[in-house]
């Protein structure tokens, strides 16, 4: 039997289509047009822009935000923004943590875990996992319940039957 959960005081524009076995949380906005393949996750607060398609078995964390034109295929962790036609990382989704009440100390942590993680100066120099590692470690940032469930959301893009994340972009000086 297919069937699907829709949760409370969601949005859900027009041509949007939800297929089976999705699981949509509460005070979503799916944009005009946005496609949810089977199996997909939708956390709380997400918002997409229009033309948005995500792949089956997807999960999307709470307060991310999905570009329009977007391709979904892998997990969009907790407070991230996606976008792009294999869509990767952008950032965080500092927009909607501010409108949703988040503090200033919060989103500094999240911006500053982030840029530990995704946006190191050598990419090559010690692995994603090593990474998350040293976040966990770092005694300011550990304190930060946000954060914390933001590095949850993340490492929980790796479990089991999961589709891993979303790429991000690799920074360096050259």
């Amino acid at each position: 039997m297919k069937y699907k959960v829709i949760g409370n005081a969601n949005f859900i524009m027009g041509s949007c289509h939800i297929t089976h076995d999705c699981k949509i949380g509460n005070n979503n906005i799916l944009a005009n047009n946005t496609l949810l393949a089977g199996h997909v996750e939708v956390e709380d607060y997400v918002h997409t822009a229009g033309v948005t398609v995500v792949h089956q078995f997807c999960h999307l964390g709470s307060f991310s935000f999905l570009g329009g034109g977007s391709l979904v295929s892998q997990y969009v962790p907790k407070y991230m923004m996606a976008a792009g036609e294999r869509a990767e990382l952008r950032g965080l989704n500092l927009v909607g943590l501010t409108r949703c009440g988040f503090s200033v100390a919060e989103i500094r942590s999240m911006r500053a875990a982030y840029r530990k993680i995704f946006m190191c100066v050598d990419a090559n120099a010690v692995s994603l996992e090593e990474r998350l590692a040293e976040v966990e470690q770092h005694e300011e940032l550990v304190h930060v319940p946000a954060m914390r469930a933001m590095l949850q959301s993340i490492r929980n893009s790796f479990a089991e039957n999961r589709r891993g994340i979303c790429k991000f972009r690799h920074w360096n000086a050259s």
